[in-house]
């Protein structure tokens, strides 16, 4: 059952759709982020990357390229998503993540 406007008039709607199945069950996620939620992550066993594991990748295209390959997606805390750019160059982006 979908909620909102009717799609007629307007295409985008809000809601819940319950799918038969759950997509990508081993989806792998990865968190980059400052020292309070990369000890949030270590709590719940998340993948986690922290700032000076960024910056050792010193912007190195097949080191941030096999990062991006490896995770399906990522989680950044609010102050790190800014340095990303910086930290690691294009390469995320590139890799649509």
């Amino acid at each position: 059952m979908l909620l909102g406007k009717p799609l007629q008039k307007d295409k985008s709607f809000t809601g819940l759709v319950e799918l038969p199945h759950i997509p990508r069950s081993k989806m792998k996620v990865c968190m980059l982020g400052d020292t309070q939620h990369v000890e949030e992550a270590e709590k719940i066993g998340l993948n986690f990357v922290d700032v000076e594991g960024l910056k050792k990748l010193n912007k190195n295209k097949k080191l941030v390229k096999k990062l991006a390959k490896k995770y399906h997606a990522f989680l950044t805390s609010e102050a790190v998503i800014k340095q990303i750019p910086r930290l690691l160059g294009p390469g995320p982006n590139k890799e649509d993540k």
